[in-house]
């Protein structure tokens, strides 16, 4: 038997805001915190180094050690949870197997996002919060924490938790001209 998304109803804005979670919704949802934020950010940081416009979903064993990451960068689209979600999905079924025939998930999700702007919540955050708590629960991981990058630093949205450093760089870097081959790719992956 072989599963596939349906596409979403003609998308309305009404429609479009009820696939998104507000703060006080993320908060509520009991998201694990993470013991150690700023070690798994700037890891992930390190690892693929994201412009603005850049998602990194990475998953997390039981000892919050990295098992695998992918980056992979947004279009530029009003933002839909549903669509996040299934890029999400499929970025995680690329680097990790999903664990849904556990009773209880071992492995943790967790999406730092890149973006222009002030660190403060938009539909956007919560188009991706909303993404990435059903891609979680599709892919049998448990949700963790949505971190933003912003050129003020990194916030963990619904915990209050910040840092200076890393931080978005305030313009994405300029593409790389080369004199031929393959044009650079907009998606990275890893696992360790």
């Amino acid at each position: 038997m072989a599963f596939d998304f349906a596409p979403p109803p003609p998308a309305e804005p009404g429609h479009r805001l009820s696939r998104m979670l507000e703060p006080s919704e993320w908060a509520a949802a009991g998201i694990p915190l993470l013991r150690n934020p700023r070690e798994v950010i700037t890891g992930l940081h390190a690892r693929h180094l994201p412009a603005p416009s850049t998602a990194v979903v990475a998953v997390l064993d039981h000892d919050e050690r990295l098992a695998a990451s992918a980056s992979f960068v947004r279009r530029p689209t009003p933002p839909d949870g549903w669509e996040l979600r299934n890029a999400l999905l499929t970025q995680l079924r690329r680097v990790i197997p999903h664990d849904l025939r556990r009773r209880t998930p071992v492995r943790t999700a967790v999406l730092l996002y890149c973006r222009s702007g002030e660190a403060h919540w938009t539909e956007e955050d919560g188009a991706w919060m909303w993404g990435l708590r059903d891609a979680c629960t599709l892919h049998g991981l448990r949700c963790g924490a949505y971190i933003t990058l912003t050129a003020g630093g990194w916030q963990i949205l619904g915990e209050g938790r910040s840092g200076r450093r890393p931080r978005s760089p305030e313009h994405p870097p300029a593409p790389v001209k080369s004199g031929g081959g393959a044009p650079k790719a907009d998606r990275h992956t890893a696992a360790r």
